[in-house]
This record gives C-alpha cells, sequence and structure tokens, in this order.
C-alpha cells in the first residue's frame, strides 16, 4: 500500500486555487499555486504525520470536497467530480488557516520534526516569508476573512496539535 500524499496534496492545492483564484497573469497563477501547495503540503504532512496513517488515509479514502464546495457555493462540473474525491477537508481547512497566518505557519514548519515525512516537505518560505509580489498574487487566498470560513472547521484541532492557545495570533 502507498504512502504517497501527493494526491491529496495534489487535489487540495487545487481545490483552494478553484476557490480562491490568483489574479490575472501567469507569474500570479504560478506564485499562489506555490504558496497554495506549501501550505497543502505541510498540512497532509501533519494531518497524517507516518506511513500507517497514509496507508490508513488511502485504504479509508479522503473526505472529498463536498462540504467545502457547499460552503463555498462551488458547483463543480462533472469533469471536475473525480479529482474532488482526493480532497481532504481538514486539509484544506489547515492549509487556509497556513495561508492566513505566516506565524502560524512558521509555528507548524517547526512541528514538522514530530513526522516521519518532514523531509520531504522542502522549503516553504513562500508560506511563512510571503514577499509582497507573493502577498499580491495569492491575495483572495489569503485573506482572513475569505478564509475563515473553511479555515474555521478544523481550526481547533490544528492549535491543538500546535499547542497554541490563540492568543497574539491574527
Amino acid at each position: 500500500m502507498s504512502d504517497d500524499l501527493t494526491p491529496v496534496i495534489a487535489a487540495s492545492t487545487r481545490w483552494l486555487l478553484a476557490a480562491y483564484p490568483a489574479p490575472t497573469g501567469a507569474l500570479s497563477r504560478a506564485l499562489a499555486e506555490a504558496q497554495a501547495r506549501q501550505a497543502a503540503t505541510l498540512a497532509a504532512t501533519l494531518r497524517y504525520p507516518t506511513s500507517l496513517d497514509v496507508q490508513l488515509l488511502h485504504l479509508l479514502a479522503p473526505s472529498g470536497s463536498d462540504r467545502l464546495d457547499w460552503l463555498t457555493g462551488c458547483d463543480p462540473q462533472p469533469e471536475d467530480l473525480a479529482w474532488r474525491t482526493w480532497v481532504d477537508e481538514t486539509v484544506v481547512s489547515w492549509a487556509a488557516c497556513l495561508l492566513a497566518d505566516p506565524d502560524l505557519a512558521a509555528r507548524a514548519r517547526q512541528a514538522l520534526t514530530a513526522t516521519e515525512h518532514h523531509t520531504e516537505v522542502g522549503g516553504v518560505q513562500r508560506l511563512t516569508e510571503p514577499s509582497g509580489r507573493d502577498t499580491e498574487a495569492a491575495a483572495l487566498l489569503r485573506h482572513p476573512d475569505l478564509l475563515e470560513g473553511v479555515a474555521g472547521l478544523h481550526r481547533p484541532q490544528l492549535m491543538e496539535l500546535l499547542n497554541v492557545d490563540g492568543v497574539g495570533l491574527r
């Protein structure tokens, strides 16, 4: 059985970009995708920290995007239904929390050392230390008010995992 998080990361990234699109332009889309992928990768690694967790994910399947689509008012096209089954609601919610708060993302990056996959994550500088261009390219994707409906779904579990009480966070 596979212990690869790639399908969940790819689907969750794609969902985030569909729900909170980047401004027009190839560079903006690429920068927004990099940030969404970093957030989804970090969230998925924290959510499924061991190979056994990932194997169980593949066995039981992720939650899919139905509830997220309903929350954001998305009406997916029939050709989009296959990849949406690989969206993990908790991963998307945690990724939204990380996108809205670079300080929380930095804390999450530090927590990766407790996972078996910590070496597979790579750099997350666009997520933890976004440049002005990164912020412009992901204006919707990083907007705390727009993300709140999705981020609030599973924020308490992320805060508990990271041992954060919410004081001093944006």
